[in-house]
């Protein structure tokens, strides 16, 4: 699955915008199929926006380190 880094959400709005233009270009034309298409990427665009934003709004959690249980050297003798 695709995270988007929330730096890239000014790049999401550019693509949401170029998209929108082309579905009004597709519903001047009467192009059914190239509308269904982008309803669908716009969809997916808005969703992977709003995932962006949420973890934008998330602190980094601290998953801390393993705990190594301490080992006693075994002697051999040779």
């Amino acid at each position: 699955m695709l995270s988007i880094n929330p730096k890239m959400l000014p790049r999401l709005d550019e693509l949401e915008e170029d998209l929108l233009a082309r579905r009004e270009r597709a519903v001047a034309e009467d192009w059914r199929g190239e509308i269904d298409g982008l309803d669908l990427t716009l969809t997916f665009l808005r969703s992977k926006r709003e995932q962006a934003r949420r973890f934008e709004r998330t602190e980094p959690v601290s998953l801390g380190l393993p705990k190594v249980p301490h080992q006693n050297p075994q002697l051999t003798e040779g």
